[in-house]
């Protein structure tokens, strides 16, 4: 780990005010009291919506920090030996500090972003299987996992603080690697996680109706989105690059104007992607289309369109559903912005399993399919109970539920989606958190109208899926929707261990050895 004074660390920031020793040698970062790493350490106090940082100071100071970081115009008791430094905002000033603490390792890397309501984790994750096919090894972050070259760690968000990026950075290039791409969410862009984060790409498939509960409007979330393209001039053109900063985006979604305009004022090369033939946008440089699209139960086909390289490439991946030809068609456009060719790129994607929790398959013999899908959000539902309609000639049955302690405007038209979608609906508990199931359970199946032949709630999940399977016939499919690639269930009191793929199997083989 590296070592730097605290003066050093503190050189890009606007007048600090520090009480105690400049030269202090920071060896650590924390802004978790339960993570100070003893003396040298460094800590942070965050001010929070749930939790004030500053409460915790004592705590840090008693595992050994030895600087301590608090907002302007806090007071703190801290003991002789141990320095402190006020800034207007400790989040931001920690991000600052992180990246002279690790040597701006991401300044050094070429890294992508993919942002978005929908598509994000498996773009990013197609992203990063082109370039490893390609011979172009890269990292990874978001909602699955953080993935270093190092280690894999899991994701408590789906893009991380500011300061625990420069730290996954850092590891990256420690192990070697010289690219990344991440998942850049909406919450990170408008609490400044990524700002200090120099992106090469950056990816925009689409926006939906989700985190109301954080943004007022779908405009606003918009907005928030838009704040990566507009960010891709902050930091100029790079030496030594022979691509300039680029912005990939879906054309066809109607917010693909303001995230264009934005990657204009940024001056990006603005590349443009298509399903819909003929289209033709005005604000950008290059077009990526979809031509000749299949979709069918084995996967999706299409031939792919690149104005800028005038290569037209034939494209099978074994992914399902009208979506992913989006995803396709935003991973390709990227990876060729990263020096990928659309050939090497249409020859990686033949290879590509597909992602934990995103429309997979569960198959232990049984006469009906099984899918789990991590679809939480109105748009995202109908995707996929659109893609399920398409793939069975039997009945669709529908397992699902809303979070809790998110966005309640979208659970009423979750619950109409799957009334109108299915043929039949269980409303079952996804991580409830704070709240009580069976309330959140009454909003969605406010949507759901009064013809109780058609749905039911069963609050506990694992009885949920155990009866969305116990009434399915031989042609049916069963969509397990909400929680996908997920390990754990939050209630107010505790988590425990749960995953939707490993409860359908366990039912599964009950079902099959009892037939």
């Amino acid at each position: 780990m590296p070592v730097k004074t605290l003066n050093q660390l503190l050189a890009r920031l606007d007048a600090p005010e520090i009480e105690g020793d400049g030269q202090t040698r920071v060896t650590s970062l924390a802004y978790d009291s339960r993570k100070v790493a003893g003396p040298g350490a460094l800590f942070a106090a965050f001010e929070g919506a749930r939790f004030d940082g500053h409460r915790f100071i004592a705590e840090a100071v008693e595992s050994g920090a030895s600087v301590v970081l608090i907002s302007r115009g806090r007071e703190v008791d801290a003991p002789e030996g141990v320095t402190v430094v006020r800034v207007p905002d400790t989040r931001r000033a920690l991000g600052v500090i992180a990246r002279e603490f690790y040597g701006d390792p991401s300044a050094r890397m070429v890294v992508a972003g993919v942002t978005g309501t929908k598509g994000k984790t498996t773009t990013t994750h197609i992203i990063a299987h082109i370039l490893e096919t390609a011979g172009m090894s890269a990292g990874l972050i978001g909602t699955i996992g953080y993935r270093t070259g190092c280690s894999v760690r899991p994701a408590p968000n789906t893009t991380p603080e500011s300061a625990d990026l420069q730290e996954i950075f850092y590891e990256m290039r420690s192990g070697g690697l010289g690219r990344a791409v991440m998942e850049v969410s909406s919450h990170a862009i408008a609490l400044r996680r990524t700002e200090l984060v120099d992106f090469d790409v950056a990816v925009f498939t689409n926006i939906g109706h989700d985190h109301l509960d954080f943004h007022s409007t779908v405009d606003e979330y918009a907005e928030a989105k838009a704040g990566l393209f507009r960010g891709l001039g902050r930091f100029g053109p790079r030496s030594g690059k022979p691509w300039p900063k680029s912005a990939v985006v879906n054309m066809d979604d109607r917010y693909s104007v303001k995230m264009m305009q934005a990657s204009r004022a940024s001056g990006a090369h603005i590349v443009a992607y298509s399903a819909e033939p003929g289209r033709r946008p005005d604000y950008c440089d290059d077009l990526a289309a979809a031509e000749e699209v299949r979709i069918g139960p084995s996967g999706i086909s299409l031939a792919v369109r690149h104005a800028d390289s005038g290569e037209r490439v034939l494209v099978k991946s074994r992914l399902m559903g009208a979506f992913n030809v989006y995803n396709v068609l935003a991973a390709m456009a990227a990876s060729y912005e990263l020096g990928v060719s659309m050939e090497q790129a249409a020859s990686a994607l033949a290879s590509f399993a597909g992602v934990p929790g995103r429309f997979q398959s569960v198959d232990l013999g049984q006469e009906f399919a099984v899918i789990v899908d991590y679809a939480h959000s109105p748009d995202s539902l109908a995707n996929v109970l659109a893609t399920a309609r398409g793939i069975t000639e039997g009945a669709v049955i529908c397992v699902f539920g809303c979070g809790g302690d998110r966005d309640r405007t979208k659970r009423p038209l979750m619950g109409g989606i799957a009334s109108q979608m299915a043929d039949y609906s269980i409303v079952t508990s996804d991580n409830p958190r704070s709240e009580n199931p069976a309330s959140i359970a009454r909003e969605v199946t406010a949507g759901m109208g009064a013809d109780r032949e058609r749905w039911a709630v069963i609050l506990d999940r694992a009885e949920a899926i155990r009866e969305g399977l116990r009434r399915a016939r031989p042609g049916d499919l069963v969509l397990i929707a909400g929680k996908g690639h997920e390990t754990y269930q939050i209630f107010a009191d505790r988590t425990i261990d749960f995953d939707d793929v490993q409860t359908a199997q366990v039912v599964l083989k009950e079902l099959i050895a009892g037939a």
